[in-house]
């Protein structure tokens, strides 16, 4: 049995999805890292109200979230080039994403502290934000065929 476990592992981290989910992921914690840094200091202490500090921490994160994102988990669909239309793209397929976290915190701040509450909305919100990372922003372009 330990040796069927570690050949399981290895063959998951062998598909391309599920490498890129993990890469999401742990980019994902770094950005939830800078996410509840940003909205900490919004909230507490320059006394902005719970929806702006919640998108202005979304804001930065989902900026820092392109570029390691680009760099990193959809290199081979980006090249590894930062191209303003590709983060237009990303920011407005992540307006989903701040729809579900926001909604998702304001609930549930009504039932426990408050960033416990951000702490679930973040959770909540990825798998939509990897849904449309990977189908929409990063999806593969097929090759254009040249004029005749």
């Amino acid at each position: 049995m330990k040796l069927f476990l570690p050949q399981i592992a290895e063959d998951w981290l062998a598909r391309p999805m599920v490498a890129k989910m993990i890469s999401f992921g742990v980019i994902g914690l770094g950005n939830t890292a800078i996410d509840l840094a940003v909205f900490s200091l919004a909230y507490s202490v320059l006394g902005l109200q719970l929806v702006p500090s919640n998108v202005l921490a979304w804001l930065v994160a989902v900026s820092c979230s392109y570029v390691m994102n680009t760099m990193i988990t959809f290199r081979a669909e980006s090249g590894r080039v930062l191209r303003r239309k590709d983060y237009f793209s990303f920011v407005a397929s992540g307006v989903l994403g701040v729809i579900v976290t926001t909604t998702t915190l304001v609930v549930l701040s009504n039932f426990m502290p408050v960033l416990v509450a951000k702490l679930v909305a973040i959770l909540a919100s990825f798998a939509v934000n990897f849904t449309m990372s990977h189908f929409v922003v990063f999806r593969t372009k097929l090759p254009v065929d040249p004029p005749r």
